[in-house]
């Protein structure tokens, strides 16, 4: 008997002694061998190590996906607390931009009250402050002239200056870029700073102080973010590019600072600029003053032209706050995966510019916001993905789904959503565990399957109420997952040649599932029906097969002699099987002394038939009416041939009369029961099997006919 680790005192022995630190092997085999009294104590302790073995190889499993499930949680918690420090990062920086923005705007108020305050102030701060328009004008060129020659030096950027002549230098140096997920050294490049982009170069090996473009980031979707020192990797900041981030070292924390603290300001004095600019194409520009007339009718027209809205009236303001930050605002919901707040924004921009004229401040504000809806739709496309973690049901897709469908993506959305879905329900067959029992693994395969296919339809009317047009999709879609479905249900099941009894049982499983379907409104009942009808006739007519075999096969050796039970219970038992069958008569077919009054084989005969029809007609659906019916008439056909080649042939009279009761049994007895049955389990009577009975009939009333039952 096989002892598990806590049965006993025996077991916990043995796993004290083979834990312990001084166990040998070679002795405890030793010491086995001669303390065992013969084979079977060593088959004993051999099962109770092969237990303890197995409970410990369970215990190794559970610590695996306990430690398993608790590195998934701590990442998580990691994934959100990196998130929440990049936000406070993004707030603290926002708040040391607003500080920066007030002492400015107080110091500006402050010189306009004094200007020779301000001009001492100015000073002080920048020794070589211009002091008038010609020293500006030779500081912008200058500045120009040193951009120009730095950019000689690197390759690919001859256009980068004759498209913007008021682009200048702000800051430059040499940095080390660094892998973001590996944190390995990947190159040596030099960063160009201007005042609307960073140009990022990379060095060149054969040439010194030359260097190749790489890539151009405009200051507009641009966030830098500090990188906590984290020894030997220190002195490192961040830039987030959607949909990419590059990490870069300066050479000694001092730069570093310069580095952040230069992004930022020329960030702001970029947003600054790109404000007063829309303000000032925000402006009404005053309209020319015609020339007097001396038209007297001229004063009526000028009447005429009060009444009409003039253009001024119909100028956007852009101006606002809100409009002014709505950029960036969206850059940072979909840093922060806010996305329900981006679609806000959007939705109040378009309301605000639903009824107002399109000019070019507007063009050019549409242009910025259509590159973050793209952006704000890749990153949806990207969470519906089946390429992310499928956990979660259905109810994980909602949020993008929902903003997707806001944007005016309905047709994305749909077929991102039954694509996530039909990948999240292939991987829960895929994982589902092989049982060695047919039955138990198919009541889980249904389980699974079903499940996520009702939970898929109410998370999808759920979505998509308002969206008659994407019904149709969902149906495709629920056809084509059933079809996975089918090939898992019928590898398992007709594919590994199971019998007729599980096969039939299997089946009404999934017919039980398929019918929970029903409470949406969705029946795929015939399409379960129509995807397996070719395995099911396969089946019947194996089992055919095998049933028309056997009935030979104890027909060849039939001596027609009675049956002798030997003992009450095997009668009764007999007796229960046939009333089982319908067969309702059958005491008068018994005699004294536990004898039947039938053959062998006429009874073995009737059992199998009987049971075939009842597996059958579980598996009966309306296509396999005449593949069911036919295979009937083949088996009985078997066994009425069989007893009129026995009557024409036996010439012993007390073995004739044998053999007419079992005729008799068989075509008065079994045919009916048969015939009602299947008209029972059908719901309409069998033509061929009324034609069997009669055809039986007529044989029976000229037993020496040679005529066959057809």
């Amino acid at each position: 008997m096989a002892l598990s680790l806590g049965e006993g005192g025996g077991g916990s022995r043995l796993r004290r002694q083979l834990e312990s630190g001084g166990f040998a092997a070679g002795e405890y085999v030793k010491q086995l061998s001669q303390q065992s009294d013969g084979d079977r104590d060593l088959q004993e302790h051999r099962q109770r190590i092969q237990a303890l073995s197995e409970e410990t190889a369970q215990s190794l499993k559970r610590n695996v996906y306990q430690n398993y499930r608790q590195f998934i949680e701590t990442a998580r918690e990691i994934s959100y607390l990196e998130s929440e420090m990049y936000q406070l990062s993004h707030i603290l920086t926002e708040q040391k931009g607003i500080m920066e923005a007030v002492t400015q705007a107080l110091l500006l108020q402050a010189d306009r009250d004094d200007p020779a305050l301000g001009a001492r102030r100015a000073a002080a701060a920048d020794p070589f402050l211009p002091l008038s328009a010609k020293d500006a004008a030779a500081n912008e060129e200058g500045r120009q002239r040193t951009l120009t020659t730095l950019l000689e030096k690197v390759e690919g950027c001859r256009d980068l200056l004759p498209e913007s002549p008021g682009k200048y230098l702000v800051y430059n140096g040499d940095l080390v870029e660094y892998d973001a997920d590996h944190m390995a050294q990947i190159q040596r490049v030099h960063a160009f700073l201007m005042n609307d982009c960073l140009l990022v170069a990379t060095a060149l090996p054969n040439r010194r102080g030359a260097y190749r473009y790489d890539a151009l980031y405009p200051l507009d979707g641009l966030a830098v973010v500090n990188v906590k020192d984290n020894p030997p990797m220190k002195d490192m900041f961040k830039l987030l590019m959607f949909p990419e981030s590059r990490i870069f070292q300066a050479e000694n924390a001092k730069i570093k600072k310069e580095w952040l603290e230069v992004l930022e300001e020329t960030k702001r004095n970029r947003a600054l600029s790109e404000k007063r600019r829309l303000e000032q194409e925000a402006l009404p520009r005053p309209a020319p003053t015609p020339p007097e007339s001396t038209n007297p009718f001229d004063e009526d027209e000028d009447e005429e032209e009060e009444d009409e809205p003039s253009a001024e009236e119909e100028v956007v303001d852009l101006s606002l706050e809100w409009i002014q930050e709505l950029p960036e605002d969206l850059d940072v919901c979909i840093a922060q995966r806010d996305f329900e707040g981006a679609v806000d924004l959007l939705d109040k921009l378009n309301e605000y510019l639903a009824d107002k004229p399109v000019s070019q401040p507007v063009k050019e504000l549409r242009a910025k916001v259509d590159e973050r809806v793209r952006q704000l739709t890749d990153v949806l496309v990207f969470e519906l993905s089946p390429d992310r973690s499928l956990r979660g049901g259905p109810r994980a897709t909602r949020r993008a789904v929902s903003q997707l469908i806001r944007l005016g993506q309905s047709t994305k959305a749909c077929e991102l959503f039954l694509k996530n879905r039909a990948a999240a329900v292939q991987t829960a067959i895929r994982q589902l565990r092989i049982e060695g029992a047919t039955l138990l693994y198919i009541h889980k395969l249904c389980h699974v399957f079903f499940t996520s296919l009702l939970e898929t339809a109410r998370e999808f009317e759920t979505d998509f109420a308002g969206n008659n047009g994407c019904y149709s999709a969902f149906v495709v879609w629920a056809r084509s997952s059933m079809r996975m479905f089918v090939d898992a249900f019928s590898k398992q099941v007709f594919d590994s040649k199971e019998s007729l009894s599980t096969a039939a049982e299997c089946v009404k499983v999934a017919k039980e599932h398929c019918k929970q379907l029903s409470e949406i409104g969705l029946d795929l009942t015939f399409i379960i029906h129509a995807l397996l009808v070719k395995d099911i006739k396969g089946a019947l007519q194996s089992y055919k097969d095998i049933i028309i075999e056997a009935t030979k096969h104890r027909n060849s050796e039939e001596m027609w002699r009675k049956m002798n039970l030997m003992t009450p219970e095997a009668l009764g038992k007999l007796r229960e099987e046939m009333r089982s069958c319908g067969v309702g008569n059958f005491d008068q077919y018994t005699g004294d002394d536990c004898w039947v009054n039938l053959s062998y084989t006429v009874v073995a005969f009737t059992k199998q038939t009987m049971a075939f029809l009842e597996e059958a007609l579980k598996l009966y659906f309306p296509e396999l009416h005449m593949v069911l019916l036919e295979s009937l008439v083949e088996i009985i056909l078997v066994a009425v041939q069989h007893v009129d080649y026995s009557l024409r042939c036996e010439q012993d009279p007390e073995k004739k009369a044998f053999i007419r009761q079992n005729a008799s049994f068989l075509y008065e007895t079994v045919l009916p029961v048969v015939e009602k049955r299947f008209e029972e389990g059908v719901g309409k009577p069998a033509k061929q099997l009324q034609d069997l009975r009669n055809a039986s009939r007529l044989m029976r009333v000229n037993p020496e006919s040679t005529t066959s039952v057809v």
